[in-house]
């Protein structure tokens, strides 16, 4: 049985059917992969997360919107795309939440949710946005990887097979030579003492190409290394962090494309 087919396990029709939201990155695979570990609890029904129309990618992962096509495939769930513009103020960015919130009201019975997942660690005013957001709408936010120590995460990640590129970083936090590298324990051995292992304060954010929760690897490679200044209003990944957490002129960006053969 491939690990596809046993996602696809039968399972009592009162588990709680959940939407994860979906940075492309390691935090959201794993807690992805932790409400799948749960299957006899939850219900997990598809994947979400923004796209900046402009740039056809994930907002600061800077993933390319063919790889989530790919991730979704090999997660086995649905992907929903919300487009933002560039640069995207938080009305903008709040604006088409609630748009989206509309989109799943209105979903078949087999296809909608009351929950959303979302892959936050210990960032208590993220936590905090997305509760306070998701008041009174009638959705319930989930935090599956919440209050995990985030070295010990880190290894259990590698560990359990987890591949993924570090596609940008903030050059305030990490030089800017980790880009393009793969997460992976020589990884975490040359991290600066002080930076997050999962990159939670923003250091760095990654995209994800293997792991649990796919059913096959995602054959790519890291690409070319650009640097770009950030909108003021874009300088965080709104499908992972708060929209305008905080202010940064430029990011490293590392493309990620088709393995050589």
């Amino acid at each position: 049985m491939t690990k596809q087919q046993a996602h696809a396990t039968a399972a009592p029709t009162s588990r709680t059917p959940v939407l994860v939201s979906w940075s492309s990155g390691k935090d959201s695979a794993w807690a992805f992969h932790t409400l799948r570990q749960q299957s006899e609890q939850y219900d997990v029904r598809g994947i979400f997360t923004t796209v900046t129309t402009t740039f056809d990618r994930v907002s600061i992962h800077s993933t390319p919107s063919w790889i989530l096509k790919l991730q979704s495939e090999r997660l086995g769930v649905p992907l929903y795309e919300i487009p933002i513009p560039y640069p995207c103020s938080n009305a903008q960015y709040e604006a088409a939440m609630l748009q989206f919130l509309d989109r799943v009201r209105t979903l078949p019975e087999h296809l909608t949710v009351s929950h959303f997942a979302f892959g936050d660690l210990f960032l208590e005013d993220i936590r905090r946005y997305r509760e306070d957001k998701l008041s009174g709408t009638g959705f319930t936010p989930i935090f599956p990887v919440w209050g995990q120590a985030t070295p010990t995460l880190a290894q259990e990640m590698i560990g359990s097979g987890v591949r993924a590129i570090v596609t940008a970083l903030n050059p305030t936090k990490l030089p800017a030579e980790f880009a393009g590298r793969w997460f992976d324990r020589k990884f975490l051995a040359d991290l600066p003492a002080e930076v997050d292992p999962l990159g939670e304060n923003g250091e760095f954010h990654t995209c994800v190409t293997d792991g649990p929760m796919f059913a096959s690897p995602i054959e790519v490679q890291p690409g070319r290394i650009v640097q770009r200044a950030v909108a003021s209003s874009d300088d965080d990944d709104s499908s992972d962090k708060i929209h305008s957490r905080n202010s940064s002129p430029t990011y490293i960006y590392a493309d990620v494309e088709p393995a050589s053969s």
